[in-house]
């Protein structure tokens, strides 16, 4: 059984260092969009520069040991670009749902309007777990071999959609 929470900054540095350690090669290029051997000093100084709102975290723990880590960091016009990574031994077990969607509801708390993030083609778990977390989700493929996802966490109707709901 697993467990979310938000990640402070103090937690992130052996959070970070367990998740990575647990990905194989080719799930390490899903999330960083390249080979990655290794997590460099300033990879990892990045990814644990945590201040809660504008580079925010959730875990996922089984006891003591991060098995997952979904991340946010701010962009521009109130949204947040995302990203998420589960370790082999637990992905498809749900972690990453609970992450991303735990990830969503903190971004909602922290006031940003929209996630957006970059999934590279082939990853195709991803893309199927954004669509079912965040229904509504448009996917769009980019010149640059990437699927932009553009998730609204605000809800809003054009002047049109409401009079079509009228009119239904």
């Amino acid at each position: 059984m697993t467990t979310v929470r938000v990640l402070d900054r103090e937690g992130a540095g052996a959070a970070v260092d367990a998740v990575f350690d647990g990905l194989s090669a080719q799930s390490r290029y899903l999330r960083f969009h390249a080979p990655m051997p290794r997590l460099t000093a300033s990879m990892r100084r990045q990814l644990t520069d945590l201040d809660g709102w504008q580079r925010a975290a959730v875990v996922a723990e089984c006891g003591q040991r991060a098995v997952g880590i979904a991340r946010l960091a701010a962009t521009s016009g109130g949204c947040a670009e995302m990203a998420v990574a589960v370790v082999d031994r637990w992905q498809r077990k749900g972690v990453g749902t609970r992450l991303i969607t735990a990830l969503g509801n903190l971004a909602v708390e922290l006031d940003y309007s929209a996630l957006t993030g970059d999934i590279l083609h082939e990853n195709l778990a991803m893309m199927a777990l954004v669509r079912r977390a965040f229904p509504g989700a448009r996917l769009e493929p980019t010149e640059d071999e990437v699927v932009r996802v553009t998730y609204p966490l605000t809800f809003t109707l054009t002047h049109e959609e409401l009079v079509a709901d009228l009119r239904w």
